[in-house]
């Protein structure tokens, strides 16, 4: 149950849909929920008593439960990693000529640190040819290459994409390449044109902004000014690549001010037209906590409030921050996810989990499966299989259904179909942990309160966020 300025609901999980209440019905609700049946029948009239008790005849307010945390694609789970890998992303070097100081290999983490190990070619290859294999029901093939700095070694990119191209023929091919952009060449960049390489560009913000975390190697000098040398080069002499096949990810550290990386991305010229998104320091494996300051936070809030009004109508969206686009979208995309059913199953997952190897499959330059680059590479359990024997059946199964750790207090979860934990958030290296992951339950509820209050907000005010699914308005 819960309010928001303009009127009183329940999201009923069995049905999985929202109910709109009036405040009568909701104060019934409440008193019940508190055992304090008295006083509901002495202070409410019948008729509203009445349709309490209708939308029980009608199969909500249901107390059943769920019996088992068991995912619906464990079954089926075969058929995807045996033909429906959905792409592959080539960790082709450890190495990196930079020292981002939050960046997951620097030693911050419960992970691999930077080394001078790269991937041989003949690995490069098999981990292609198991893919295509795999992948036989997929009309595209993905290709990523991910370090390290993938750009140190650009001849060995070269040949990957040749022989995936020889290889995925018949496919709609997609190159992608994630890079801090200072290794650019007139060279590079021609060759990426013609083949369609599509760049994911790191970059933070303003120099001072960016100059803080993203620095060399050999020291602690900063590279925006390589990366903004790069990007006019690009610009001046592949101008089609830049608006057509370069995205940009700023990674955002809670303790700087947002107001000053949203400001630089408003006025940065050479994203005008590119996609930009936005992530934050992951917490994710770190051995300290990731520090947030309230002014940032409160940035944050406000930059959302206003996407809202531009979405509503009462704002120009030249005033929103394109960083937090995303935000609106995810409501759009949760808004889909209340379809309603006959009653909750008896087998369910909540959910988080991917088919790990199938969505979204990682090889380090050893051969290596992972479920995907933001595992721990030091983690035994995330290694599910090897390039020689293939994938490590009983180890995914179990990644899948993490909510098996969890199972008692998964089943009796309101939050359950919105939560969005997979086994990333049990993970201490040596096991999976059911305390580390119920740790996470709650922050994982507060969001999902939000954000079914935001949800019906928006709906208050008119806003379009797709097919109408839900239309229980129990005030008429």
């Amino acid at each position: 149950m819960f309010k928001t300025p303009g009127g009183h609901y329940l999201y009923d999980v069995n049905k999985n849909v929202i109910l709109r209440l009036s405040e009568d019905q909701y104060k019934i609700l409440d008193y019940k929920n508190n055992d304090d049946t008295c006083k509901c029948t002495s202070e409410f009239s019948s008729q509203a008593i009445e349709s309490i008790e209708h939308l029980r005849d009608l199969g909500f307010l249901s107390e059943k439960r769920p019996k088992e945390m068991y995912h619906p694609l464990n079954d089926t789970i075969l058929s995807h990693l045996n033909n429906k890998v959905n792409m592959i992303t080539l960790q082709i070097t450890k190495q990196c000529n930079l020292r981002c100081k939050y960046c997951v290999y620097s030693g911050d983490y419960e992970n691999r640190v930077h080394s001078n190990e790269k991937m041989a070619l003949d690995t490069a290859r098999k981990g292609i040819d198991f893919y295509i294999e795999h992948s036989k029901d997929n009309e595209y093939g993905f290709l990523a290459f991910y370090g390290g700095e993938p750009l140190l070694e650009f001849e060995f990119i070269k040949n990957c994409i040749e022989y995936f191209e020889e290889r995925a023929e018949g496919k709609n091919i997609h190159l992608n390449l994630t890079t801090n952009a200072t290794l650019l060449t007139e060279e590079i960049v021609d060759y990426f044109q013609k083949h369609d390489v599509h760049l994911l560009i790191s970059l933070d913000g303003s120099s001072e902004v960016h100059n803080r975390n993203r620095v060399y190697r050999d020291g602690n000098k900063g590279t925006f000014e390589k990366v903004m040398e790069n990007l006019g080069m690009i610009k001046t002499k592949f101008p089609d690549f830049l608006s057509n096949n370069i995205a940009f990810n700023a990674v955002l550290d809670p303790q700087n001010e947002f107001s000053c990386v949203n400001t630089f991305f408003a006025d940065f010229e050479l994203a005008k037209e590119a996609s930009i998104m936005a992530s934050e320091i992951t917490d994710l494996y770190r051995k300290d906590t990731v520090k947030t300051s309230e002014k940032y936070i409160s940035e944050i809030e406000y930059e959302n409030f206003k996407i809202f009004l531009s979405k509503l109508g009462y704002l120009n969206e030249k005033y929103t921050a394109k960083l937090l686009s995303m935000q609106y979208n995810e409501r759009k995309t949760r808004y889909r996810l209340l379809q309603m059913r006959q009653e909750i199953p008896d087998k369910i997952h909540h959910g988080g989990p991917c088919v790990p190897g199938a969505q979204k499959l990682f090889m380090d330059v050893d051969g290596n499966f992972y479920p995907c680059e933001r595992v721990s590479e030091a983690s035994p359990q995330m290694k599910i299989g090897n390039i020689d024997y293939g994938f490590d059946i009983d180890k995914i199964r179990i990644l899948l259904n993490v909510g098996k750790i969890s199972e008692n207090k998964c089943i009796n979860c309101w939050a359950l179909t919105f939560c969005n934990l997979c086994a990333v958030a049990a993970d201490e290296n040596d096991g999976l942990s059911m305390e580390k992951k119920v740790s996470k339950c709650s922050s994982t509820k507060y969001s999902v309160d939000s954000l079914l209050k935001d949800i019906c907000t928006l709906r208050e005010f008119g806003a379009e966020l797709g097919e109408e699914i839900y239309s229980f308005d129990m005030t008429e």
